[in-house]
């Protein structure tokens, strides 16, 4: 896996992404104690990835994506309860579900390729 600086990685531009547009679909939010835990988890996601490629380290590499990946989660279980509560939308929050399905995805593909083969 080539590259110069975690800002190269495909997975790192979604997460941005991600956290970016959960911003702007919380923008007019006024439950602040779950938009402060939303936003949170979605920076966290593209955070952990830049973290861990700076590591120089495949396993702290490996470590950070798997913190990455659990962001994702507890990002989608926010979401949904955002949407049942009312705070967004069912279509926005299905845009952000399925999209963090293919981010987790990816990070879950990019662990994989990473951990040393036994």
């Amino acid at each position: 896996m080539a590259y110069r600086s975690f800002e190269d990685l495909e997975v790192w531009k979604k997460a941005l992404a991600v956290s970016v547009k959960v911003y702007d679909v919380l923008k007019g939010t006024r439950d602040f104690g779950l938009k402060d835990q939303m936003t949170r988890s979605a920076v966290s996601i593209a955070s952990n990835i830049a973290e861990g490629a700076e590591r120089d380290s495949k396993v702290e590499f490996v470590r950070f994506l798997h913190i990455a990946k659990s962001s994702a989660a507890e990002l989608r279980t926010q979401i949904y309860i955002a949407s049942r509560i009312r705070i967004i939308s069912d279509e926005k929050a299905n845009e952000l579900v399925d999209e963090l399905k293919v981010l987790s995805k990816q990070l879950h593909a990019l662990i994989r390729h990473l951990k040393p083969k036994t």
